[in-house]
């Protein structure tokens, strides 16, 4: 029997390979969730760099609630302008779209994210 571990880690990896294959050479832009905060980043497969980054420890609205996680994704939205990035795909890394995930990805994409 595996752990919850494991089983996150596996499933998050199924998700990453579908996108993989269906990217068409776009970054990635990648959610972390935790207890306590919620951390994305905008990352380039091909080339192994992050493009952009933004966590609820550097945003006004500190914490792991949905106005944290709104506030995240309107600053990753920002910072992927700056970076000229502008279609991205999301990779929930394994969590349910819903709740903080999806307040994330809806504020990123009302700040101007395509995906």
């Amino acid at each position: 029997m595996k752990s919850a571990h494991a089983n996150t880690k596996r499933r998050a990896q199924r998700v990453r390979r579908r996108l993989k294959k269906n990217n068409n050479g776009r970054p990635r832009l990648s959610v972390f969730r935790s207890s306590k905060n919620i951390y994305a980043q905008i990352i380039d497969d091909a080339q192994g760099v992050t493009l952009a980054a933004a966590s609820s420890l550097e945003s006004k609205d500190k914490g792991s609630d949905v106005a944290a996680a709104q506030a995240v994704g309107k600053l990753i939205a920002e910072r992927a302008a700056k970076a000229k990035v502008g279609d991205v795909v999301f990779d929930r890394g394994g969590y349910l779209f819903h709740g903080r995930v999806k307040a994330l990805a809806d504020a990123a994409r009302d700040a101007g994210l395509k995906f």
